[in-house]
């Protein structure tokens, strides 16, 4: 064999290696990624050529399955009430990837969840019966919150301070997930939904941290308290009245220019808002240990989940004195979700103890089984001391009964809350987010709920915790505590 022939043979020789190598690599380990690339249509082919299991919302259905006119996908999710439990559902589309519980429990809803197996399903390789997904969500809670925010942009969460049970997740304005479920017309509303410039697809609730304005004064307080700066709530502070801003000479000044903010006690700087007040008492607590006590609440914890992953709400690191001073009443890079003050109105509602708000109950078997549940693994921090949770209680009180929280009160039930005003834009030049954080309690119930309402059909000069937010956490309250 000449040298020419020899060196073809060889050249020959490893291309067939080479074929014969990507074949096994393709098959044995590329195979899974090709099955799961999101183009791959024969995904949902197989998704959709049955009915899907279902989320299940006080006993019943909130999503089902009909079955399509034509194509080669067999199936279409649909929903009842769907702009109502937008926000927990989220969507699962012929077309776009699943989102919120659809996406979370995705395996479950159609069936491919290994818990779901059979020993004969495994044999025939059939798919299995899927699961349902079964909420905390109390549909008359959604519907209050839901019908309370109204045409208002903004949310509301509402938490179960006894269980970490989340009763109520709502966003507005909202959309239906009906329209993105089918692959034929799914592509007409995805364009008019993203260029929507109120972007109802974003869930507010859960993943849209926003500065808390003056609710954040609960933290500060309580870190205030647990460190000894001052032993109750009823304690005269140091804070003159106008408090210069450290390094500054900018005052700060109060909602309110009548107000008794001047040295006042942790209770009246709450009951009207004394900006002076907390603002020198983050100075004083020093930064650190402001963050330290908003990492005990859930600030800065990149991994909330509920279990759709929530935004991270934000207590910031590295500031002047002044930028400290600004952070206790809610302001410069504090931020903060519906989800994360509802949290710390249920610790301090809940003798300082704060269990792992969740939003699924459990979830089942075709049979109805449990596979697992979620309800028993709930975890508890002590956030704060009995003793500081009780006078928190008492001093929030007092701001619905007395101060600027009372569109808030209920007859026949103990209510405490926290309003707050947060700037918007550069030099506030936009309208402000209304904010309010409470708890009620009356017969053996009790609820945390925190409202934000970014924007609204009222006068700038109407835009208030009390008058915007407030009224919402009421209803919502009345509809969770009602016998």
């Amino acid at each position: 064999m000449n040298k020419t022939i020899r060196r073809a043979s060889v050249f020959t020789l490893l291309l067939v290696i080479a074929l014969l190598a990507r074949a096994t690599w393709v098959q044995f380990y590329g195979a899974k990624a090709l099955a799961d690339d999101k183009n791959n249509r024969r995904n949902a082919i197989k998704t959709y050529a049955e009915p899907l299991g279902n989320i299940i919302v006080g006993g019943r259905s909130v999503t089902g399955s009909a079955p399509t006119k034509n194509g080669d996908l067999k199936y279409k999710r649909t929903y009842k009430d769907g702009k109502l439990y937008a926000a927990v559902t989220g969507y699962a589309s012929q077309a776009y990837a699943p989102t919120q519980l659809e996406g979370i429990y995705q395996d479950l809803l159609d069936g491919t969840d290994t818990r779901l197996s059979t020993l004969m399903d495994t044999i025939t390789g059939k798919r299995a019966d899927p699961g349902d997904v079964v909420t905390t969500i109390d549909p008359d809670v959604q519907k209050a919150a839901y019908d309370a925010l109204g045409e208002k942009k903004g949310a509301a969460v509402a938490i179960d301070p006894k269980t970490g049970k989340i009763l109520a997740v709502v966003s507005t304005p909202s959309y239906d997930p009906s329209t993105l479920t089918d692959a034929n017309t799914a592509g007409t509303a995805w364009k008019k939904l993203n260029t929507d410039q109120d972007k109802p697809l974003t869930n507010r609730a859960l993943r849209q941290p926003l500065p808390p304005g003056s609710t954040f004064k609960l933290v500060v307080a309580a870190a205030a308290l647990e460190d000894g700066l001052y032993s109750t709530v009823d304690q005269k502070t140091k804070s003159p009245d106008p408090y210069t801003l450290p390094g500054t000479t900018k005052d700060l000044s109060n909602e309110n220019p009548s107000a008794p903010c001047e040295n006042a006690s942790i209770r009246t700087a709450l009951q009207y808002s004394c900006n002076n007040v907390f603002a020198k008492m983050a100075v004083d607590l020093g930064q650190d240990k402001v963050r330290a006590m908003a990492e005990k609440f859930g600030f800065n914890d990149t991994k909330q989940d509920v279990p759709v992953r929530a935004y991270t709400s934000v207590y910031p690191s590295d500031m002047d004195r002044s930028s400290t001073a600004l952070t206790g009443i809610g302001q410069y890079d504090v931020t903060a979700t519906p989800l994360q003050m509802a949290m710390v109105s249920a610790a301090i509602a809940n003798g300082g103890k704060l269990l792992s708000p969740h939003m699924v109950s459990q979830i089942t078997d075709s049979g109805g089984d449990v596979l697992k549940n979620y309800d028993d693994g709930t975890s508890t921090k002590q956030i704060v001391s009995s003793s500081t949770a009780g006078q928190l209680r008492s001093a929030m009180q007092t701001v619905v009964e007395d101060g600027t929280g009372t569109n808030a009160q209920i007859s026949g039930v103990t209510v405490g809350g926290k309003t707050g005003t947060a700037q918007h834009g550069e030099k506030n030049s936009k309208t402000p987010y209304a904010w309010f954080t409470s708890y009620g309690k009356a017969g053996g119930k009790e609820v945390a709920v925190a409202v934000v309402v970014e924007q609204s059909d009222a006068a700038r000069s109407e835009v208030s915790g009390n008058g915007l937010a407030a009224p919402v956490a009421k209803a919502v309250m009345e509809a969770a505590l009602k016998n």
